[in-house]
């Protein structure tokens, strides 16, 4: 690796196997963001990498902030036309 090259700029290759529906469903949304399926695949990948390594952190707060955190949980979202109609659309793979 020359000193131009770090581990962030050499490409590296990853092999996958995948059923032909799944690739047939990774192509259709690709498609739809004018992307290419390894372009797709590795933001995928790495969005999916990040949550898991987040989902991993803990945090302390103090009881007051946890309360409050809280409440916010409990507290149901007001019923909109716009949530009713998010909830009853279908997902582009259902259809």
């Amino acid at each position: 690796m020359s000193h131009a090259q770090t581990k962030e700029t050499v490409s590296v290759s990853i092999n996958i196997r995948a059923k032909a529906k799944q690739r047939d469903l990774i192509d259709q949304a690709a498609d739809r963001l004018g992307r290419s399926r390894s372009d797709f695949m590795l933001e995928a990948a790495c969005r999916e990498a990040e949550d898991v390594l987040l989902d991993q952190a803990f945090f302390t707060v103090d009881e007051g902030t946890f309360a409050q955190f809280q409440a916010l949980l409990d507290k149901p979202l007001p019923p909109t036309d716009k949530l009713r109609r998010l909830l009853r659309t279908k997902a582009p793979w259902e259809q």
